[in-house]
């Protein structure tokens, strides 16, 4: 049987909270330490613990960092899926398992499986503490996984060490419990089955990282000095990534914080408190999901109508209501686009890796403070709470713009100065930060009608104007947002559009189908420059790829580039996890391509 060296599946199905979490990323990062391109996801309930967790490991010779459909080996830790486990497999699947707790029929086992039976209950009876039982028993495992496919020990080792650092006792304990998998194995496992590691080069000059930190960290970078928010899966973390950056390198040189963080009693609170931060002149955002935002739609949109900078970065799971919270997906387009009622639109930012989290995170504080509005940067869980492999991130020096802000001396210049008077022509008028030592530096303002001078105003005529005003300014950000990337011959007559993480999917579709008459846009950002204007006009036909079931980016996209509806189509995928290429190709060439 011919070997099949750094390219298949694993899924590991166990029970969460029984410490194999910790076992999942000790594999995962050995992979990543012998240089072999991984893909790690976490499939994990919305409870504490005692519901069934599966992580998938997808290895690639190309380190692509997008699942498969279909698993090459199953390790089955959880009687109570395991039986659904194997019937989602493929004959010839690998099975590795509890023999302890899982008992197979002949029925269940399809042509061509190879099974391993691990009795782990049995074994976990030689851990040294076993006050530990349970949270080391996964290593065994791990240690199997060791010996059947070649995992180098002296890596793996060094992984449990750097895990547990100083820890001492924690190290001694996994190494033990792993090294009880590693006999059990050797003496007890006959290789049946072609899959291998080998060490490789795929890590070079890559980072291990997740995409809260990342936003987090560009956040940092963006100047943010205000964070207000309510603890909401999948966001939370990116919160308290910051916290951890702003304590080491928000502080000055008497060791006071330059930089302060309220967890509020709600979301609706915590927007509110952006919205007084960024009023004030400081760089504010919060973090949040689906549900916050629709919590804290009342105060965006009074940031879009009384025009105060705000940033607020939604790491999307499923909806609508509580939904699944624990999976992804990227059903919050509509509802950014459009937060609060009347006719409200909004800057998007839409980034699909590591590096763009930390740099349109960055650059939604000069957006916010250039237009003086709120600005939402949209990841989701897949992206925020994986860990996904990446290039090393490139620094950027960041260069602040903070848009028109009047200071006591341009004032002394200006005799005819009103907070909502636009004297440049692209709707976006000037302001002045509270403190400014001028007479006319103070103006009044609030949710309701008001004219170019912020007096209030019912009249239908300044409303019309302000409100115009306000699509004007959108209009104007339509040149100043990130640029879409493209892919292909510009000549090609057939256009795919994805955006965020379904880039990672759709770069190894377009990998397989080597298809000179296809081009592919990926979008970073809303409203639509010229380029995606021309794109869509460019094409017979245009497929857009997205994770929702309304079609919403494609919705927006229609909207925007009227006359264009006919030649555009789907592809939707919304079951809760990250789509995969093989969907993709399949839909495109069954629907499209045949």
């Amino acid at each position: 049987m011919d070997k099949i060296v750094n390219d298949f599946s694993i899924r590991v199905a166990t029970v969460n909270g029984t410490g194999s979490q910790s076992s999942n990323n000790i594999l995962f990062k050995t992979l990543f330490r012998m240089g072999i391109g991984a893909c790690g996801k976490n499939m994990f309930p919305s409870n504490i613990q005692g519901l069934p967790t599966w992580f998938q490991i997808r290895v690639s010779p190309e380190g692509y960092q997008a699942l498969r459909e279909n698993d090459d080996i199953a390790i089955l830790m959880n009687a109570q899926t395991a039986h659904q486990d194997i019937e989602s497999m493929r004959a010839g699947t690998t099975i590795l398992y509890n023999s302890d707790v899982i008992k197979f029929e002949d029925k269940d086992i399809k042509d061509g499986m190879f099974m391993y039976a691990l009795p782990v209950e049995t074994l976990s009876r030689k851990i040294s503490n076993p006050k530990l039982m349970r949270l080391l028993k996964n290593l065994f495992y791990v240690g199997a996984v060791a010996v059947l496919y070649g995992l180098d020990l002296e890596t793996l080792e060094g992984v449990i060490r750097d895990t547990f650092k100083s820890k001492q006792k924690a190290i001694d304990a996994n190494l033990e419990a792993l090294h009880i998998g590693i006999d059990y194995a050797k003496e007890n496992f006959e290789k049946k089955d072609s899959y291998w590691f080998e060490k490789a080069n795929c890590s070079e000059n890559k980072i291990i990282m997740e995409g809260n930190s990342a936003a987090a960290l560009g956040a940092l970078y963006g100047g943010c000095t205000v964070l207000a928010w309510y603890p909401i899966t999948p966001s939370s973390s990116l919160a308290e990534a910051l916290i951890a950056y702003a304590k080491k390198y928000r502080v000055d040189a008497n060791g006071k914080m330059n930089f302060a963080d309220v967890q509020a009693e709600d979301e609706l609170s915590s927007a509110g408190m952006v919205l007084g931060a960024g009023w004030a002149g400081a760089r504010s955002m919060t973090t949040t999901s689906g549900p916050g935002i629709s919590l804290m739609s009342e105060f965006i949109g009074l940031a879009y109508y009384a025009e105060i900078p705000s940033v607020f970065i939604d790491v999307q799971r499923v909806g609508p209501s509580t939904g699944l919270p624990t999976r992804t997906q990227q059903c919050d387009i509509m509802l950014c686009a459009t937060a609060s009622h009347g006719d409200t639109k909004h800057i998007l930012l839409l980034p699909s890796n590591i590096q763009e989290c930390v740099d349109l995170a960055a650059e939604s504080f000069n957006l916010a403070e250039r237009f003086q509005t709120p600005v939402f940067v949209i990841t989701d869980l897949d992206l925020g709470m994986n860990n996904w492999v990446a290039d090393d991130i490139q620094y950027k020096a960041p260069k602040y713009d903070r848009g028109k802000v009047l200071s006591k001396d341009d004032l002394d210049k200006n005799s005819d100065w009103g907070r909502y008077l636009d004297k440049d022509g692209d709707g976006i008028c000037y302001r002045t930060l509270p403190g400014t030592n001028h007479p006319k530096a103070a103006y009044f303002t609030r949710g309701s009608g008001h004219d170019e001078y912020a007096r209030y105003s019912e009249s239908p005529h300044a409303y019309t104007r302000n409100v115009d005003r306000l699509n004007r300014k959108f209009q104007t950000a339509r040149k100043a947002v990130p640029k879409p990337i493209l892919r292909g011959e510009a000549s090609a007559k057939f256009g795919v559009i994805a955006y965020g993480t379904t880039d990672h999917a759709m770069q190894e579709t377009l990998d397989r189908l080597q298809d000179k008459n296809v081009k592919y846009l990926r979008l970073l950002s809303y409203p639509f420059g010229q380029e995606v204007h021309d794109f869509v006009k460019s094409c017979d036909r245009v497929v857009v790829v997205e994770q929702n079931r309304d079609a919403q980016m494609r919705q927006l996209l229609e909207l925007d580039i009227r006359g264009q509806q006919d030649k555009m189509h789907s592809i939707l995928y919304y079951g809760g996890f990250s789509i995969s290429p093989d969907f993709i190709e399949r839909e495109l060439k069954e629907k499209f391509l045949n």
